[in-house]
């Protein structure tokens, strides 16, 4: 353990739910470094905490815990855990598919179910909906600070059995791939994609080369266009649309200083498919 504990929610910070959090992690051990990877993830959404997990546990040492509560079923029969990943770091969550992208693109060595008769904060137990205070942070604020081991958080489980969300598979065809929109890169509006820089790279893409790009969201058609497939988005005028591989090695599409999602109406999730097809000369 390392003494960092880096915090996510679907909490946002208008009322005082995060600070709860800290104050308890504080009050069980003062000296911890405390960093928020994001308290504004859309309420509810499983898919789009498991991906910003992604997204940054790789950039953080080994000992590193993370707590990330997305957690639509608190107070219901599902397990509360804390995964280790192949890389050191630890992740105390509802085991309600938060760990799918990490168990797919990181990999999880082990894990345990929190034991909530130890890891618990006393005089808690008539609370039902506020895990991520009495459960999760302060199991978090144990483990980072080394006062519980990873074997003290409670008995082990089956990695192969925890809860994973769904996830699109990419085709790959002749001379197009497809995939899924999986998120947005939220404040400048470009998407990125389930493809990976791998599967792209079966189109053999030369920077400068068009490609028709096609997004549906389940069959209704919402976007079809030719796009430039350039190294960043200066590689096009402003205010054209741009594919590129972003900084996770997946397909992204922007439009140079302007947004794609609103400009097109574009969602994520699993029925908001893309599909990158090769213009034959």
């Amino acid at each position: 353990m390392n003494n960092i504990l880096v915090l996510q929610s679907d909490f946002g910070l208008v009322d005082g739910a995060v600070s709860a959090m800290i104050g308890v992690a504080l009050e069980e051990s003062p000296t911890l470094k405390i960093h928020h990877l994001t308290h504004d993830i859309t309420p509810y959404n499983i898919f789009e905490g498991s991906y910003r997990l992604f997204q940054t546990v790789n950039y953080w040492p080994a000992g590193t815990t993370f707590v990330s509560v997305v957690d639509p079923g608190v107070g219901s029969k599902r397990k509360s855990v804390v995964a280790k990943t192949k890389k050191g770091q630890y992740i105390v969550t509802p085991d309600n598919g938060t760990l799918s992208f990490i168990k797919k693109h990181v990999g999880i060595e082990a894990i345990r179910e929190i034991s909530e008769v130890e890891n618990r904060r006393k005089d808690t137990e008539h609370s039902y909906t506020f895990h991520g205070r009495d459960v999760y942070a302060y199991t978090g604020a144990k483990l980072a600070s080394g006062h519980i081991s990873f074997e003290e958080v409670g008995p082990e489980l089956k990695v192969e059995d925890i809860v994973e969300i769904q996830v699109v598979e990419t085709t790959l065809a002749e001379n197009y791939v497809s995939g899924a929109i999986d998120i947005l890169d939220v404040r400048f509006g470009s998407l990125w994609t389930s493809i990976t820089r791998e599967e792209f790279c079966t189109l053999e893409p030369e920077f400068g080369d068009r490609f028709e790009v096609t997004i549906y969201n389940n069959d209704m058609l919402v976007y079809q266009n030719q796009v430039t497939y350039g190294k960043s988005f200066a590689d096009v005028r402003i205010g054209q649309p741009i594919l590129y591989i972003n900084s996770l090695y997946r397909v992204g599409l922007a439009i140079n200083q302007g947004s794609f999602a609103k400009a097109y109406n574009v969602g994520v999730g699993a029925q908001w498919h893309i599909e990158i097809k090769r213009i034959e000369n």
